[in-house]
């Protein structure tokens, strides 16, 4: 059994012999003593610091209130998520669940141990209730017995808020730290200031040089920064998506189809015979992930255009019908997610990511400006999707008009992020590029909801009919949505006249 807090604090260098000043600063009505605590803990990663290396920190501590694993994500300055597990001799599945994306196959082993003499005040209002803690804390740090490095002791003044503090609390205890002689710390957390103070000399390495990377203001270089950052964007969600935190899936399904889309589009720059393979796999995630996500999207229309109706048209138990159905899949599409990202394959891609980056299959467009390069690309995007939107245009109303449509739809969104891809190197251009395809994207992307709706709605309206229940409702619904549709189709050859005229072309 786990649980997250959502933990904001500052450290501070000190002087040992360090007495923190009188800290009634503004909005602090008392300040408590809370005691002296001896707090040990030990820090666990990979024998190459990959979750040092991404800010994140896992140990096992004894003392204090708290005893037990604690995981810590960085959220953003002097904000970290904090997961806690009980006190077990090993590493909890759960937590080593949340850093699979980042350790991999790798074991997760002891890598340093801290004794931390601490002692609290306490900050409380004029009624008594808990504002913040003030600590200073004595550290002494040590590698594992055995491993290579030298002891290192410190001083440090933490500050943390209390669950429903304020930031501004902090701003107030700073200056009256900072006036007192004390300095922001360096590091963000103990662990990285005793891996820096505990490291053995470097031997001299033997290691093969690393591949020469691009150029800057090459296509290869832009290109690769903007898969990077999508690199980063899968691994970085993996803990989100598994802790079911909101818009995780959508964001994960995103940098997903992002990375696809660039190996498709950016040919020029990167060896295909290298992507393809991994486009597939991409495919493969964001399939698993699509049914989470297209879940809730079908869920908020169906239960909106529901709360349109006025009450004297809802006929039957639609709305019950509704939450029942929506429960049904999403419990089939969360075990569906995690599936996914449980599946050796997964890790297998990450891994090929990984290299890819390392070595990139850079065809000779790579050594050119990025400027030339990703401006044609994103002209061939353009006119693949401008082929499309007029096939779609050419068909009658029905079924193939509406797959034809989808087919438009996909390619506004690779053309879209070719568009962001680009925006680097093309600046404005790319910018008022992707803003006019967003346009495109959405109108189509709402007659696509709109065609899953009305799909949706006939299973429904067939299964309540089955139990005896009026069907009106979710024929009525369907009909509301079909008009919808038209009228998406009637507006898409004047926004596509509007927006083509101000695309790359």
């Amino acid at each position: 059994m786990v649980d997250a807090v959502r933990e904001t604090e500052r450290k501070y260098e000190a002087a040992d012999d360090i007495e923190p000043p009188d800290m009634r600063v503004r909005g602090v009505g008392s300040v408590v003593d809370a005691g002296r605590q001896r707090l040990d803990a030990v820090y666990y990663d990979t024998a190459d610091g990959r979750l040092a290396a991404a800010g994140i920190t896992l140990r096992r501590r004894t003392g204090g209130s708290d005893d037990g694993w604690h995981l810590k994500f960085p959220v953003g300055p002097d904000v970290r998520e904090e997961i806690r597990a009980p006190l077990a001799p090993e590493v909890p599945r759960e937590l080593i669940a949340l850093v699979r994306s980042r350790v991999r196959e790798a074991p997760l082993v002891p890598v340093m141990e801290l004794v931390s003499e601490r002692r609290a005040r306490g900050l409380r209002d004029a009624e008594g209730t808990p504002l913040a803690e003030v600590s200073v804390d004595h550290v002494r740090a040590r590698r594992p017995s055995g491993a290579a490095g030298r002891p290192a002791r410190w001083t440090e003044v933490e500050a943390e808020l209390a669950a429903d503090g304020r930031p501004k609390l902090l701003d107030r205890i700073e200056k009256r730290l900072l006036a007192a002689g004390l300095r922001r710390a360096r590091a963000a957390s103990k662990l990285e200031r005793a891996l820096a103070e505990t490291a053995p000399e470097e031997a001299p390495s033997g290691s093969a040089p690393e591949p020469a990377a691009p150029a800057p203001g090459t296509a290869g270089a832009c290109v690769l920064d903007y898969v990077r950052e999508q690199v980063e964007a899968l691994v970085a969600l993996d803990p989100a998506v598994r802790r079911d935190v909101p818009d995780s899936v959508h964001r994960m399904r995103v940098a997903t189809r992002r990375l696809r889309s660039c190996f498709r589009s950016v040919s020029p720059v990167l060896d295909r015979a290298v992507t393809d393979p991994l486009g597939e796999e991409l495919r493969r995630l964001a399939a698993g992930l699509a049914q989470d996500r297209d879940r809730e999207v079908l869920a908020e229309r169906l239960s909106g255009r529901l709360a349109e109706l006025p009450p004297a048209l809802r006929l039957g138990p639609v709305a019950d019908r509704l939450r029942a159905e929506d429960r049904a899949r999403r419990g089939g599409s969360r075990t569906r997610a995690i599936e996914v990202l449980d599946d050796p394959h997964h890790l297998v891609l990450l891994r090929e990511l990984d290299e890819l980056l390392a070595d990139p299959p850079l065809r000779p467009a790579a050594e050119r400006p990025a400027p030339e390069v990703l401006a044609r690309v994103l002209r061939r995007d353009v006119e693949r999707l401008d082929a499309r939107v007029g096939r779609a245009l050419e068909l009658p109303p029905g079924d193939e008009r509406d797959r034809a449509l989808h087919e438009a739809r996909k390619a506004a969104k690779r053309a879209r992020y070719a568009a962001e891809a680009a925006r680097p190197a093309l600046g404005r251009r790319a910018k008022r590029a992707a803003r006019s395809l967003t346009s495109v994207q959405k109108l189509l992307g709402e007659h696509q909801d709109s065609v899953v709706a009305r799909r949706a709605l006939r299973e429904l309206a067939l299964r309540a009919h089955t139990a005896g229940e009026p069907s009106f409702t979710y024929g009525l619904l369907h009909a509301r949505e079909a008009a919808l549709a038209e009228g998406y189709e009637r507006e898409l050859p004047r926004l596509w006249r509007s927006v083509h005229g101000r695309l790359p072309g």
